[in-house]
């Protein structure tokens, strides 16, 4: 599988908006958070390197679950980048 086929859009909900920037509201205040919709096949050792080659950003965390409308990749960015440039640069804002 390439690179490029893992990573299949953005999953925009007001709750991943939230993660997004970690607003105080939240019922988790650690925030820098980003929600992909990813290929079905997708380990998260391959959409980490994918995450980090295509938005040149460290990921710390990964977090996967399967729904009916796909497999979903939360991913957490390490400390200095974040979640809201990525979420600009794929179109989400």
């Amino acid at each position: 599988m390439k690179q490029s086929d893992i990573l299949i859009r953005p999953y925009v909900t007001e709750k991943s908006m939230n993660h997004m920037s970690g607003t105080p509201t939240q019922k988790f205040k650690d925030g820098n958070k980003i929600e992909f919709i990813v290929h079905r096949n997708a380990d998260k050792p391959a959409i980490k390197i994918a995450v980090e080659e295509r938005f040149e950003v460290k990921v710390e965390k990964i977090w996967v679950r399967i729904q009916k409308d796909g497999k979903h990749a939360i991913v957490k960015l390490a400390g200095g980048y974040s979640a809201e440039d990525v979420g600009m640069r794929v179109g989400v804002f």
